[in-house]
């Protein structure tokens, strides 16, 4: 028979700290696993595609009319619609605005709290106990009987049938989920764009020189195409420097521009295929026969000859 000394239980005890000591002392540690990020899934290239488009849209929210623009330039410049424009600020004719005037480009994202009225504190209303009492549903009492279990039986399937229907019925279905990147740029797919005419380039693309798309000579009267698919935004001669000029939105990213035409063929509203004759070539303020033609991403220019097969020119 072995006794158990207190010495023994001691020499135990520390024998099992030092254990304990020397593991946590050893710097090894469990790895960490970061859960949320293991749940996110990838994102698919087109996915990120329109993610890198949305997060290069440089407009403001509000734009401050400088002296010598108009809704039309002002439209143009930030690649919308000015018709859009108009009714998104409530201006009712589009060729008065004035210096200093704030033009929205967006619409608000939230509701703003124009008042603070005092809320109306109704009392609770408490019914009476015996009120209470007569809305309770009676209670109605059988002789015991095989008939009368059957009709309780019955009583009690017709409850629970109306307790599921109701459930289904008041359950709210689920909103949709947005796509994670669709929000505010539906439809902006990779574009196939085409020529907007035939002729010689006589200008390219420079940020430094101030030229904000390309030249193309060519004859007078000479067909002008749509360079892809999209609605007119605009047909007119009010933007300065342009002449006869016509605005194509492809999409929530794109525009094109077409100017110094001799005679628009399109109205503003109507849709246009890629290579639909838009508009015949002409000098409107310009020095020559040719066709000037813009490229637009959020209303910035960028140099055509990214999208265009300029080899063929």
């Amino acid at each position: 028979m072995i006794l158990k000394t207190p010495g023994r239980s001691r020499v135990v005890a520390l024998l099992m700290a030092a254990g304990l000591a020397a593991c946590s002392s050893s710097g090894y540690r469990a790895p960490v696993a970061d859960r949320d990020t293991a749940r996110k899934p990838a994102l698919s290239a087109e996915q990120a595609r329109r993610k890198a488009q949305r997060e290069s849209d440089w407009r403001p929210q509000v734009h401050i009319v400088q002296k010598g623009e108009t809704l039309y330039s002002i439209a143009f410049n930030y690649g919308f619609d000015y018709r859009e424009l108009a009714q998104l600020n409530g201006i009712q004719n589009p060729s008065v605005i004035s210096v200093g005037q704030e033009i929205r480009l967006f619409p608000a994202s939230t509701t703003t709290v124009t008042s603070m009225e005092p809320l109306e504190v109704r009392p609770l209303e408490i019914k009476p106990i015996d009120n209470l009492l007569k809305e309770q549903p009676k209670l109605v009492k059988y002789a015991y009987s095989d008939e009368a279990m059957a009709k309780i039986g019955k009583v009690q399937e017709q409850t629970v049938k109306a307790e599921t229907v109701a459930k289904v019925e008041s359950k709210p279905k689920p909103a949709p989920k947005p796509d994670d990147d669709s929000a505010g740029q539906a439809g902006d797919t990779d574009l196939a764009w085409g020529m907007p005419t035939d002729g010689k380039l006589i200008a390219g693309f420079s940020e430094t020189a101030n030229r904000k798309g390309i030249d193309i000579a060519g004859k007078l009267g000479q067909p002008v195409m749509a360079s892809a698919p999209g609605k007119v935004v605009y047909s007119g001669s009010g933007l300065r420097g342009y002449g006869k000029l016509v605005i194509i939105k492809h999409n929530n990213t794109y525009l094109s521009a077409y100017a110094h035409n001799d005679k628009i063929l399109v109205k503003e509203g109507q849709s246009v295929a890629r290579g639909q004759k838009i508009a015949e070539m002409g000098n409107s303020d310009a020095s020559q026969v040719m066709l000037h033609f813009e490229v637009r991403s959020f209303g910035k220019p960028v140099d055509p000859a990214k999208y265009l097969p300029l080899g063929n020119s």
